[in-house]
């Protein structure tokens, strides 16, 4: 009888902890047999280059889940910093104010977010929706409803350019990772942020300031929303006011395919980097199996249903 209560309580420990882990292991391993070019060098690069934009912002995002929650305005914020960055460099020919200017803009939509959710009391899907409106006019607005051009080539090597054969964008995520992975384990910022996600009565009980860590929480994440619009503006030389359109839906897909709960206070960073590979991955195969665009976008959907299914699994299990 104890061999089985100790096999249960194993396979729940491995299905809660490494299930994603393992089911990313395996679909590495099936498409790398029966998908031409999936395990080639030159597609392992473009696969982590295409999931640059969401796992940066993942790693933010994975803070606002697990603190309760999450931002809908990213995919805009992107879109307003790129058009901003380029506005900028070339109105003023100064690369670095633009790219300063670029994720000072993204902070500034993370900082009226934090401020209506955590100050006045307003609920973070509507606040984020008004701002993902809200900030994708003011993008069209300001590039005039094109795309903009960036006349100073210095720009571009921070989207383009490559160290080791690798390009920079992908070192860029890495380190973001890192970063993350240590502020969220090894840090009070990130076990506050867990904490608050959990039980927020009981957090402030403790001593901890909500309302400050939660305006930091999403000033964060539209300073990486700002940051990673302007690596794609580098990458595609031009601010685009269209960019990023549904990218919010895949960040918390790829977050809670990863573990994060959607009810807050679980995240973990090695979840959320397997959780923006899966996308990645999902994505990668129906390019290379050519599959239409309007097809891919009912997988994502698909995708987005069952992350979210089995964070309501785990909560049912816990």
């Amino acid at each position: 009888m104890d061999n089985k209560k100790n096999a249960k309580m194993t396979f729940k420990y491995l299905y809660d902890n490494y299930s994603m882990i393992m089911i990313f292991a395996v679909m590495f391993i099936v498409l790398s047999i029966f998908v031409p070019y999936f395990l080639t060098m030159r597609n392992m690069i473009g696969l982590v280059l295409s999931v640059v934009t969401i796992g940066l912002i993942a790693n933010t995002m994975m803070f606002a889940l697990g603190s309760g929650d999450f931002d809908l305005s990213v995919g805009s914020t992107v879109a307003f910093s790129g058009v901003m960055v380029a506005v900028i460099v070339n109105s003023t020919g100064n690369v670095w104010l633009g790219i300063i200017a670029g994720i000072l803009a993204g902070g500034l939509v993370g900082l009226i977010n934090g401020f209506s959710v955590a100050v006045l009391g307003l609920n973070a899907l509507i606040t984020t929706l008004a701002t993902q409106m809200i900030f994708r006019g003011m993008t069209f607005i300001l590039s005039g409803g094109r795309a903009v051009g960036i006349r100073e080539a210095a720009f571009f090597k921070l989207g383009n350019s490559r160290f080791l054969d690798i390009p920079a964008p992908v070192w860029i995520l890495i380190i973001s990772f890192i970063i993350f992975g240590v502020l969220l384990n090894n840090t009070v910022f990130g076990k506050n942020a867990l904490a608050i996600g959990g039980n927020t009565s009981a957090a402030r009980l403790a001593g901890i300031n909500v309302n400050f860590n939660k305006i930091t929480i999403f000033t964060l994440q539209g300073f990486m929303a700002g940051f990673a619009g302007v690596i794609l503006a580098s990458r595609m030389t031009s601010g685009q006011p269209n960019a990023a359109q549904g990218l919010e839906l895949d960040v918390i897909a790829a977050c809670v395919l990863g573990g994060v709960s959607l009810a807050g206070g679980i995240a973990t960073i090695s979840g959320v980097i397997v959780g923006v590979l899966i996308m990645g991955m999902i994505s990668n195969v129906l390019n290379l199996l050519n599959v239409a665009t309007f097809y891919q976008y009912v997988v994502r959907g698909l995708v987005l249903l069952i992350a979210i299914y089995l964070d309501k699994l785990k909560q049912h299990s816990s």
